[in-house]
């Protein structure tokens, strides 16, 4: 008797598994992103701009209230708001000039409390009760300070844009009574750049202001 199993019985052979070729994979696969993109699945980017809108949102604020030109004011401000931001953007007190924005050029100084400043490296938060004078505040009404009078007398500016930072810190200036020499003057203004050179004459206005000259 035979044993041989008839040949329409027998298993086929197994064949290994196709391979795709490198350029089949990369095709597929772009297909499958493009769908996967398309149908909105893939939302990273904007939940991203959600959260950092929402952390924007989030800044802390603070409430701060100080006497500018003799005016009393109560603003609420972001914490990193510097003083002359809240002058320019706030109380649209826009006499302080940003010059250079890192204290290096003096175009943007106040007298707080008497004492000159860059505002733009003083936060507003910090001054809460302070008393805050700007180039608008230095007038008597139609009468001009005795410095802002020097400098149109000695034609101590050109561009202007400098102009205010100057002039408070001349007056800052002669009320620490450090004019006693133009050499003085020079040496204690030495953070007020003029871009234009109008330095000669920027003395000689503070000299006239103080009665020197």
């Amino acid at each position: 008797m035979s044993t041989e199993t008839p040949e329409s019985a027998t298993s086929p052979p197994t064949q290994p598994p196709s391979v795709p070729s490198r350029r089949t994979f990369i095709a597929t696969t772009s297909a499958v992103g493009g769908v996967v993109a398309a149908s909105g699945l893939v939302a990273g980017p904007s939940l991203l701009g959600v959260e950092e809108a929402a952390a924007a949102d989030a800044s802390p604020s603070s409430r701060v209230s100080l006497t500018v030109n003799g005016e009393r004011h109560t603003v609420t401000v972001d914490n990193r708001t510097s003083l002359l931001d809240l002058l320019r953007e706030h109380l649209d007190l826009t006499g302080s000039k940003k010059g250079c924005n890192a204290g290096a050029c003096g175009a943007c100084t106040v007298l707080v409390d008497g004492r000159r400043v860059n505002s733009c490296l003083t936060l507003a938060v910090r001054l809460d009760g302070a008393e805050v004078t700007t180039i608008e505040g230095l007038a008597s009404g139609e009468r001009l300070h005795p410095l802002q009078q020097a400098f149109i007398d000695q034609d101590a500016f050109q561009c202007g844009y400098c102009t205010p930072g100057q002039i408070m810190s001349g007056v800052g200036c002669m009320q620490e009574g450090r004019t006693g020499s133009p050499e003085e003057i020079r040496e204690s203004m030495s953070g007020n750049i003029c871009r234009c050179g109008c330095y000669v004459k920027i003395v000689r206005a503070v000299e006239q202001a103080t009665g020197r000259k």
